[in-house]
């Protein structure tokens, strides 16, 4: 116990909240009056026993955000089944979105990634798709992507960057309705170093259908400008 009275002590007189000691005995004899030191003070005077305050030098901490996204914070807004709409905090107005998948070879490596997204009626293309491969793919072997063993469709590489290649692929409708209609499609690209083999991707369509639906319903898919760079 002597340990812990003491701590508690050193804890009041920390807080500036230990009281003033107690006055002598009221009946001895008063002293006779003493003249006032240089400061000005009357050394007779009672001491000032008003407390400091207990909040003095303490840090009173900084709020934690509530756990919103940052403005230019990308975010995953929904996930449905292998896909999942990954948006990007906007200043104001509707987030941009995209549906994301990251594809995976037959080791579990992640390779390249897909977004894709819905563009306005009256364009030419249905949706739209970022694609980004390795940095060591062969360019000249574009990507190449067929849904369910249907006919195969090729698309150019746009850029490349640090993150890797990019190919911007537009969608017919024809090719979104296969999409939703279909079980998995296969992404394929070339290796630069290995150019006479092939590298097969699977995109999986589970939740394909909910999530473009999803865009097209919410009006978040994000501008054809603002996807890849």
């Amino acid at each position: 116990m002597p340990h812990t009275i003491k701590l508690q002590a050193l804890i009041l007189l920390a807080l500036g909240l230990a009281g003033p000691l107690q006055a002598q005995d009221s009946t001895a004899e008063a002293p006779a009056e003493a003249p006032a030191d240089a400061t000005g003070e009357d050394p007779g005077a009672a001491p000032d026993t008003t407390p400091a305050d207990p909040a003095e030098g303490l840090d009173m901490g900084t709020p934690l955000d509530d756990g919103q996204p940052a403005v230019g914070e990308a975010y995953t807004r929904e996930t449905f089944g292998d896909w999942s709409l990954q948006c990007m905090k906007a200043p104001e107005g509707p987030d941009p979105c995209q549906l994301y998948q990251l594809l995976r070879d037959g080791d579990g490596n992640a390779v390249a990634e897909i977004l894709m997204f819905p563009l306005p009626p009256g364009s030419r293309a249905a949706a739209g798709a970022t694609i980004v491969a390795p940095l060591e793919t062969l360019l000249t072997e574009q990507v190449v992507i067929t849904v369910d063993g249907g006919t195969a469709k090729t698309y150019p590489f746009t850029f490349c960057n640090a993150g890797g290649c990019v190919s911007r692929a537009g969608f017919t409708a024809e090719d979104v309705a296969a999409f939703k209609a279909g079980a998995a499609a296969t992404l394929r690209i070339v290796p630069a170093a290995a150019p006479d083999q092939v590298v097969e991707l699977t995109i999986s369509l589970s939740g394909f259908t909910a999530g473009f639906d999803y865009q097209v319903e919410a009006g978040t898919a994000a501008a054809p400008g603002a996807t890849g760079e």
